[in-house]
């Protein structure tokens, strides 16, 4: 169990399946630029987190910029949305609500549906927070995309839950070593926020060890 002092952010999984290098300029080392991406996605995260809005709707309840963390993994951030359906039959009891109710987060994204597992990950640790949180179990969630404009279902099955635990654990292995991975050129890069302080070109120098040594070996 890790405490709140230990915990890593659960945001931090869309910068680390993209470039752990990135990740690890961003969450370990402080460094960030904004660009029109970054802010757009920003803008859009705040509306859905606007934390006065609760909405009741029969037997559905709203709740927007919830806060949630994992002592196991020592993770915390906060849900876009997360919607509880009353459910007396497989709900839980939820603190300040009457009756039994199902927890189903929705996670916000800006762009399109991606072909990769990140936007599904991010999911996935939200699920494994309010796991812990509420002492239930989770089987879906949903990914709302921008562009299209239209919610995507997501189910949390073994698979997902093995590579979202994998990729935290790796997350903890990083950031408790104080580990920046080296700059590898990639087309990724042209699409980084931080590509003018990575600077991956760089890394084909040679290092001051490298070049005194040889610039004692070289003749007088």
């Amino acid at each position: 169990m890790y405490s709140e002092e230990e915990f890593i952010q659960l945001s931090g999984i869309q910068h680390f399946t993209f470039c752990r290098r990135q990740w690890a300029l961003i969450h370990i080392e402080g460094q960030w630029e904004e660009n029109f991406r970054t802010a757009d996605g920003r803008i859009m995260h705040e509306n859905a987190h606007n934390v006065e809005f609760r909405e009741k709707r029969g037997d559905l309840i709203t709740v927007r910029g919830m806060r949630i963390m994992s002592r196991k993994f020592g993770v915390s951030g906060e849900c876009d949305v997360v919607e509880f359906i009353r459910d007396e039959i497989n709900g839980v009891y939820i603190p300040k609500l009457e009756g039994k109710f199902r927890a189903v987060p929705v996670e916000y994204k800006r762009g399109k549906v991606k072909s990769d597992d990140c936007d599904r990950i991010q999911l996935c640790a939200q699920v494994l927070c309010l796991e812990e949180m509420l002492c239930c179990d989770i089987g879906e969630g949903y990914i709302f995309y921008g562009e299209p404009r239209r919610r995507e279902k997501v189910i949390i099955d073994d698979e997902l839950r093995n590579s979202t635990t994998k990729m935290l654990l790796e997350m903890r292995g990083y950031f408790e070593r104080g580990y920046t991975p080296k700059a590898r050129r990639t087309k990724s890069c042209n699409a980084c926020l931080l590509k003018k302080i990575c600077l991956p070109s760089l890394e084909k120098a040679c290092s001051v060890s490298e070049y005194l040594k040889s610039a004692l070996e070289e003749d007088p």
